[in-house]
């Protein structure tokens, strides 16, 4: 296990987390249903897609259900299908807030 920070893209979480937003990361740990996680995608018809930040829904099969906060921005399990145990990176434990000037 090992603690990083991962950096939100996008609208898919609003409204949790906003694009900007800066997470503190546990990475190497089993997926919390109903927990914000660090994912990677499968490749789309374009090509590799980012890691993204998508919340856990359920156990499916031999993976995870994921799911977008933001029904209408972004890509989740309705689009891509379940997400292997391997690709889910690490579970988001808190946003953090500094004092602005810091």
């Amino acid at each position: 296990m090992r603690v990083g920070f991962a950096v939100v893209r996008g609208r898919s979480m609003e409204p949790t987390y906003v694009d900007g937003d800066r997470l503190l990361v546990l990475y190497g740990v089993r997926p919390r249903v109903g927990r914000a996680h660090v994912i990677r995608l499968p490749d789309g018809p374009d090509g590799p897609r980012p890691v993204a930040v998508k919340r856990i829904t359920r156990a499916v099969g031999d993976g995870w259900w994921v799911e977008r906060d933001n029904p209408s921005e972004g890509v989740d399990s309705w689009l891509v299908g379940e997400i292997p145990t391997a690709d889910v990176l690490g579970v988001v434990l808190c946003r953090p807030r500094w004092p602005s000037g810091v």
